[in-house]
């Protein structure tokens, strides 16, 4: 059976959304909603309750905004799951590199990233997202997406309650898993809709820093044997500019610099310090 666990942010979720999780899953389960309505637990709290409160032999976790659009998705899990015990966690997006710098999942290469969703964009418009497949319905990679996450309950593998907010847990349940030497898979067996856009900002930029400080012995993450170093730091300076950047924007300069100073103590002669001291004091 598998525990389908929501964390929602009213009191009930949709009938649209429970008739189409009804008539899709097409697999013995359970569903179990957190009422967040009143914001009272982290989304790291809420999905370790729905484990505590669940009885099905595999987790899925599940935003409360998509829409399924494949039928048997709920067997496609269990079968991915079957077919290799070193399977820990299954996603529909996800990335095949991590570096150590501090980035959303998604901030590599576009070829390290793979992924079938159908998502909708604040522009207005929708995109399916369809991307990364080597021949194979299942790809292996280091990190996914939060918006869909299955894995076994029998690992016991519950999310980090040291970490606030709503961001990152997706990083979180992912390098768990790879701490636990189990394999990370996305499949393109199943399709969804997601019916918003995370949203970047000022938490978001902090809530990251936290949890790569915390797991930084295990980074980088690849699955990709031929990626060389000074690729692997190309990704990590250009996403340390993208976060210091993200940073200044939100009038956050002493965020900026504990992201910089890192960097700093490991490349103390690299040029991009001129710049980063310009834009602190501006803002200091």
């Amino acid at each position: 059976m598998i525990s389908i666990i929501i964390c929602s942010r009213s009191t009930q979720i949709d009938p649209i959304f429970f008739n189409n999780i009804t008539e899709t899953v097409d697999s013995a389960y359970e569903l179990i909603i957190i009422d967040n309505s009143e914001n009272k637990h982290s989304i790291f709290e809420a999905y370790n309750l729905g484990i505590k409160k669940s009885k099905g032999t595999y987790l899925c976790f599940i935003h409360d905004d998509i829409r399924f659009h494949t039928k048997g998705w709920g067997k496609a899990v269990i079968s991915i799951f079957q077919s290799d015990a070193e399977i820990g966690l299954i996603g529909i997006a996800g990335t095949k590199v991590k570096g150590k710098m501090i980035s959303g999942w998604w901030d590599c290469p576009e070829e390290y990233r793979v992924m079938n969703i159908m998502q909708h964009l604040n522009s207005g418009k929708t995109e399916h997202w369809n991307m990364g497949w080597r021949d194979n319905s299942v790809e292996e990679v280091v990190a996914v997406d939060g918006v869909f996450m299955a894995m076994p309950k029998k690992e016991k593998i519950s999310f980090s309650e040291k970490f606030k907010g709503f961001h990152n847990y997706d990083l979180d349940i992912s390098f768990k898993v790879k701490k636990c030497g189990k394999k990370i898979v996305v499949t393109n067996q199943i399709l969804l809709e997601h019916f918003s856009e995370g949203q970047v900002d000022a938490n978001w930029v902090k809530s990251t820093l936290k949890i790569h400080n915390y797991y930084n012995k295990i980074l980088p993450l690849t699955v990709e044997n031929n990626l060389s170093k000074d690729e692997l730091e190309s990704i990590d300076f250009e996403n340390l500019k993208k976060m210091i950047y993200l940073a200044f924007t939100y009038k956050r300069p002493y965020l900026a610099f504990r992201i910089w100073f890192k960097f700093f103590l490991k490349h103390p002669k690299n040029k991009f310090h001129n710049y980063f001291l310009r834009e602190f004091i501006k803002l200091i």
